[in-house]
């Protein structure tokens, strides 16, 4: 025998909250109090102890720079003069006149550092360099060619 059965809500007819008890509940999460860290507020003592831990919950914190930045990649000249014969045989550096000529972003560099000692004579381009290093080139009888100079001095230091 079969029973023709009606669905609840038809049930539910005349009963103003259906089931779940005051009228402001089963509604999102109105009855649940919010989701998340929601509650952690200053005046409520919930979770205020494991907000504590956290010092950076409450309040602004610094600020987002809208400048793009540069990352710096950074070698020294005494690698360079080490390494000389592996950059030449790898085409990043040429041997004219005595003079090795090399373009740091070649190699995957942007920044000259001064850090080792120099012998031989080169002619770096970089977009940076060090004084110390722009020194020692030209001591050696080199030159360093600064693409991103200022219109102070042949380097810049970041």
């Amino acid at each position: 025998m079969t029973i023709n059965k009606r669905k609840k809500n038809t049930r539910q007819r005349g009963h103003k909250t259906h089931g779940w008890g005051a009228k402001k509940k089963h509604r999102g999460k109105g009855h649940q109090g919010g989701a998340g860290m929601a509650g952690t507020g200053k005046r409520a003592d919930s979770k205020k102890p494991s907000i504590w831990k956290d010092k950076k919950y409450f309040g602004k914190f610094g600020f987002v720079s809208k400048t793009p930045k540069v990352k710096i990649s950074p070698i020294n000249i005494g690698f360079i003069e080490q390494h000389i014969n592996n950059f030449i045989s790898r085409n990043f550096a040429k041997m004219q006149d005595g003079v090795y000529s090399i373009e740091l972003d070649k190699i995957g560099f942007n920044k000259l550092l001064g850090d080792g000692r120099v012998s031989l004579k080169f002619k770096i381009k970089t977009l940076y360099a060090s004084k110390t290093a722009v020194e020692k080139v030209k001591d050696a009888g080199g030159e360093v060619i600064c693409l991103g100079t200022d219109n102070k001095n042949n380097f810049k230091n970041l």
